[in-house]
C-alpha cells in the first residue's frame, strides 16, 4: 500500500443514506475542493403526512457552493440521482456518469428546466479522469439498472473505494459483470485504504439470485397465462427486467405496449442506447392497444410502488383513460416494495383483486431479484478489496451494523470498522481514519415546492391526523369585560358534533367560566385570553375523552 502524504488529509462528509433507505449523498474533500458522490431522494414514511419526497439537507453544500467541482453519479435510481434537480436550483456543477445514468437523471432535470445549470459528462467503463483535483476511476458493477459504477478515488491518502449499489451476478442479462479483477488489481498494487460499501442486503444470508433467473420464471408465467391479457409493473429504470418481460411476451406471440410516461421515456432511451432490443413490429403505443385482441397484449406499466397517481394505481381504481381492467386480466408485479411503500402496494393489490384480476407478485412467484449484494457477496467483495478501513453505507442502521460485522469477519481490524450516521465527518490522514465533526444533515421535505414544510408543520399534521382539531370562538367586549357571543365550538376528528351536543354544551360552559373569570380579574389582552381558552378547553377535552386534539382558540373583540 502506498504511503499517504501527511500534508494532504482527505475528508468524507455524509449527507444522507446512513440510517435510512434512500437520500444517498456524500462528499469527498481534497485540497479544499469538494466532489459529491450521488444526490438522491427518499420516499416519505407513513407518518410524514402530505409529504411528497424527502431530500438531503443542502445547507452545508450551499455554504460551500464555490468549492463544489462536480457530482459523480453511481447509477440512475431516484435514491441516488433524484435530488439533483432540487440542488441545481441553488448550485451549478457538472454531473458525471454512464450514458444510462445521465439519461435517467436528465429526464427529471429537464422537466425542472435546469439543464442550463449543469453539464452532463458521459464516462465509460474503466475510464479514469481528473475532476478538479480528484483522480476518479469508474469501475463497472452489476445492479438492477444498467451501467452502474463503483467509484475509485486515487487520493494523497491512498485509494478510497465507493462500491455504489451492486451485486455479484455471474449471469447478468447484458453480460456486464462487476469488475472484481480490476478491484483485485488495485488491492494488490496500490492497496485500498478505505472501502465504503452498500449495506442494503447485509442481513440476508447467501447470494442474491441472478437477474436471468427471473426471465425463466416470466417465460413460464406468460405461457401459463395464454388467453389472458397480461399487465406487468416494474421499476421504469429496470431496463433489464423490461427486456426480459418483452422477450417473454414476444416469445408467446404478444405485442408490447407501454403505459405511463416514465416507462415510455425509458424504453425509448434504452432502445436509442442499444440496451433494449425490442423489434419495432412488437412495440406499439398504448393508444393502439384496442386494435389487438387482449390475449395478444402485454402492457408494461408504471406504478410498482403503488404511487397514487401512477398508471397501475389508476387501473386499480378503474380510472385509467387507456385501459379498463377486467376479470380476464393478469397483473404481474415484478418488484419488491421499497420500505415505507408497503401499504401503498398492498392497497393497489387489494383494488386489483376486487376487480377480479389475477395478481402475481414476489410472494407468489420468483418474479423479482434484488439488485443488492447479500452477505456472502459482501464477504467475497471484502476478501478481494482487503481494505485497511471499512465504513458501511446505504441502509438502515441495522443494515450498517450487520455489514460492519461482515467486515470484522473478513479480517478488517475491529477498531478500523467505523459505524457512521448522516451528518458525520471523517478525516483520512497518515494517522488513520477518525471522526472530524458534524454537519447539518436533517430532512428537507418536499410538499409541492421545496422547503415549505418543517418539523413543526409535520407535528401539527400528525396531531390533526390522529387526534383531530377543536376550534373555540369567543367574542368579548374588552371595555365592559363581558362575553358577548359564544363560546362556539367547531370540531373535526375529535367528536362528531351532532351526536355529542351535551358534551359540547358542557365544554362551552367550562370555557365561558374561564374567560369570564379572566375578564373579572382585569385581563384585557386578547393573546392572554386565547391562552386561557386553550388551557380550559384542553383540560376539559383531556379529562372527558382522554384525547389531545389540536386546540385553536379565537378571541374576537366586539
Amino acid at each position: 500500500m502506498s504511503k499517504p502524504d501527511s500534508a494532504s488529509p482527505v475528508k468524507i462528509y455524509f449527507l444522507g443514506g446512513l440510517g435510512e433507505i434512500g437520500r444517498n449523498c456524500m462528499v469527498i474533500e481534497q485540497n479544499d475542493q469538494l466532489l459529491m458522490i450521488d444526490c438522491g431522494l427518499m420516499f416519505p414514511d407513513a407518518d410524514m403526512h402530505g409529504i411528497d419526497l424527502v431530500l438531503p439537507d443542502f445547507t452545508w453544500l450551499r455554504e460551500n457552493a464555490g468549492r463544489v467541482v462536480g457530482c459523480v453519479a453511481t447509477h440512475g435510481h431516484e435514491d441516488h440521482v433524484g435530488a439533483l434537480q432540487y440542488l441545481l436550483r441553488e448550485l451549478s456543477f457538472p454531473i458525471y456518469g454512464s450514458a444510462v445514468t445521465l439519461g435517467l437523471a436528465r429526464n427529471r432535470i429537464e422537466e425542472a428546466g435546469l439543464l442550463g445549470k449543469t453539464e452532463l459528462i458521459v464516462v465509460k467503463d474503466g475510464e479514469r479522469r481528473m475532476i478538479g483535483v480528484f483522480d476518479v476511476e469508474f469501475i463497472p458493477v452489476t445492479h438492477s439498472v444498467p451501467h452502474a459504477h463503483a467509484i475509485v478515488l486515487h487520493t494523497p491518502q491512498g485509494v478510497i473505494v465507493h462500491s455504489g449499489d451492486f451485486k455479484l451476478d455471474l449471469t447478468p442479462v447484458d453480460g456486464r459483470r462487476t469488475d472484481l479483477a480490476r478491484l483485485g488489481a488495485i488491492a494488490s498494487t496500490e492497496g485500498v485504504r478505505l472501502l465504503l460499501a452498500d449495506s442494503t442486503n447485509s442481513e440476508e444470508h447467501g447470494h442474491a439470485p441472478s437477474e436471468t433467473a427471473v426471465g425463466a420464471v416470466l417465460r413460464r408465467l406468460f405461457a401459463e397465462q395464454a388467453g389472458r391479457r397480461i399487465i406487468t409493473a416494474s421499476f421504469a429504470s429496470h431496463l433489464h427486467r423490461i427486456q426480459q418481460i418483452a422477450d417473454a411476451a414476444i416469445a408467446n406471440g404478444r405485442i408490447v405496449a407501454t403505459l405511463g410516461l416514465s416507462i415510455k421515456k425509458n424504453v425509448r432511451m434504452g432502445r436509442d442506447l442499444g440496451i433494449l432490443h425490442i423489434p419495432d413490429a412488437s412495440l406499439i403505443d398504448i393508444e393502439d392497444a384496442d386494435k389487438y385482441p387482449p390475449e395478444k397484449l402485454c402492457i408494461l406499466s408504471t406504478g410498482s410502488q403503488g404511487e397514487p397517481m401512477s398508471a397501475l394505481s389508476l387501473l386499480a381504481r378503474g380510472e385509467n383513460r387507456w385501459v379498463k381492467i377486467t376479470d380476464q386480466d393478469t397483473v404481474i408485479l415484478s418488484s419488491h416494495a421499497i420500505p415505507g411503500n408497503e401499504s401503498n402496494v398492498n392497497r393497489v393489490i387489494e383494488g386489483l383483486l376486487r376487480l377480479g384480476v389475477d395478481v402475481i407478485h414476489s410472494g407468489i412467484a420468483d418474479v423479482h431479484a434484488t439488485g443488492h449484494a447479500q452477505a456472502e457477496e459482501l464477504k467475497t467483495y471484502l476478501s478481494i478489496v482487503r481494505p485497511e478501513f471499512y465504513v458501511p453505507i446505504h441502509g438502515e442502521y441495522r443494515h450498517l451494523v450487520a455489514n460492519s460485522k461482515l467486515g470484522v469477519i473478513m479480517g478488517v481490524d475491529r477498531q478500523n470498522v467505523l459505524l457512521c450516521e448522516d451528518g458525520d465527518v471523517l478525516e483520512l490522514s497518515s494517522e488513520g481514519l477518525a471522526p472530524a465533526g458534524r454537519i447539518p444533515a436533517g430532512y428537507l421535505y418536499v410538499d409541492g415546492i421545496v422547503g415549505d414544510v418543517g418539523q413543526g408543520v409535520l407535528r401539527d399534521r400528525k396531531v390533526l391526523a390522529e387526534e383531530g382539531v377543536v376550534v373555540v370562538v369567543v367574542t368579548v367586549d374588552i371595555t365592559s369585560g363581558k362575553v358577548l357571543v359564544g363560546p362556539e365550538i367547531i370540531t373535526r376528528g375529535w367528536v362528531y358534533a351532532p351526536e355529542a351536543e351535551d358534551l359540547l354544551d358542557e365544554a362551552c360552559e367550562r370555557i365561558a367560566d374561564a374567560v369570564e373569570s379572566a375578564l373579572a380579574k382585569g385581563e384585557r389582552n386578547v393573546d392572554a385570553l386565547e391562552r386561557d381558552v386553550r388551557k380550559a378547553a384542553g383540560k376539559f377535552v383531556n379529562e372527558r375523552t382522554k384525547r389531545r386534539p389540536m386546540i385553536v382558540p379565537v378571541v374576537m373583540e366586539a
